[in-house]
């Protein structure tokens, strides 16, 4: 649908204040109903929420293309955004699930693929316009395409009742049970928020301004464009490379050279401003973080003392204020310094996944390769 959002502010005639606050109701819905993911997790189990909040996400960008009017185009993407948050948390609770039984690290592979159907969508809409395709005709091959693949992957999803712990050596390296105490569990999570929300920071610092920060260093429009496909394909290599250097050197360690990798190539791309530097500087933050969320919501999910599925709500739920707040305050110190100021966000990104890496776990991957 992202591809096509101008066609809602051309059909309802809307200014670009309007615009704007449509836009924010798909965030708005994530962040209302993020946390009603883990106790729905826990009833249903995570393959169902998953499979049926992707079915649900469909329906309401269903409705959203076929509604007229502004108030009802923003209440679908409400609950657009409300299911598509409960089904994040889902699929990411169920690739951990796997992951155990598994006994590798493997989650890193599945946001590589999360990157791909990102791309994979924008080339459908870019088909759907070309073709001439109206929005509602468009959203229903969607979502009854994508019902058919989530229904049909449901049938080879793991059972929503049975033991999940670690298996094999994993298991053996899983050492004693600890118990946190409230406070540690409160430090524990505003962490690994943090690492998560530096990431997403990194990220929309590649969506919202590569392409303006480019073009204010002299370079043609096609690219300046060349800056976000830098971020983004990066990152994507990072994370098809990320479980197997997650497996052998530790989540930490991987993290922290992926913060000094952020703060150093964007930190020098910034101090001495070029446009291949700053293309390279892109590629470096892309690949530093492309690992930063999975593992957040990774060790979120094992935090000790949380019932399953909490951890892993609030961080997820907590991470999408970064969706909110990244780009007006990139935009509010670009307008009161400049742009290359305001992506000074991007090595204190890096910055603060260093101090905050202690809450990772330093221990290698034992399981089988």
């Amino acid at each position: 649908m992202a591809p096509r959002l101008p066609e809602f502010k051309a059909q309802l005639g809307l200014d670009a204040g309007a615009y704007g606050l449509l836009v924010a109701a798909w965030p708005t819905g994530a962040i209302i109903a993020g946390l009603a993911a883990g106790s729905l997790i826990r009833r249903f189990g995570s393959a169902a929420v998953a499979v049926f909040g992707t079915l649900a996400t469909g329906l309401a960008v269903l409705g959203a293309g076929s509604a007229g009017s502004l108030v009802l185009v923003a209440a679908a993407f409400v609950v657009g955004g409300a299911m598509d948050a409960i089904t994040d948390v889902a699929q990411n609770a169920h690739g951990l699930q796997v992951q155990r039984r598994y006994g590798r690290p493997i989650l890193n592979s599945f946001h590589a693929l999360w990157s791909v159907g990102a791309v994979l969508g924008g080339l459908m809409a870019a088909g759907a316009m070309a073709l001439g395709l109206p929005l509602a005709a468009h959203f229903t091959i969607s979502a009854l395409l994508f019902a058919a693949v989530a229904l049909t992957a449901f049938k080879f999803c793991l059972p929503a009742r049975g033991p999940v712990e670690p298996v094999g050596e994993q298991a053996a390296d899983a050492g004693p049970v600890r118990v946190f105490t409230r406070a540690r569990i409160v430090v524990a999570i505003a962490a690994l928020v943090l690492i998560a929300s530096a990431g997403i920071m990194v990220e929309d610092a590649g969506n919202s301004w590569a392409t303006l920060y480019l073009g204010s260093l002299g370079a043609p429009s096609a690219l300046a464009a060349a800056g976000y496909i830098a971020l983004v394909g990066a990152q994507f290599i990072g994370r098809i490379l990320g479980d197997g250097l997650v497996h052998r050197f530790g989540q930490r360690l991987v993290a922290q050279l992926g913060a000094v990798l952020v703060a150093g190539g964007m930190g020098l791309a910034l101090a001495f401003p070029s446009i291949p530097g700053s293309l390279l500087g892109f590629a470096a933050a892309g690949f530093g973080v492309a690992m930063l969320v999975p593992a957040a919501m990774e060790q979120a999910d094992k935090i000790p003392g949380l019932a399953p599925g909490t951890g892993l709500s609030v961080v997820s739920w907590l991470m999408r204020l970064g969706f909110l707040l990244s780009p007006p305050l990139v935009g509010f110190i670009a307008q009161a310094f400049s742009l290359r100021a305001g992506l000074l966000v991007v090595p204190a990104a890096g910055v603060i996944v260093l101090l905050c890496s202690p809450v990772l776990n330093a221990r290698r991957s034992k399981g089988r390769r």
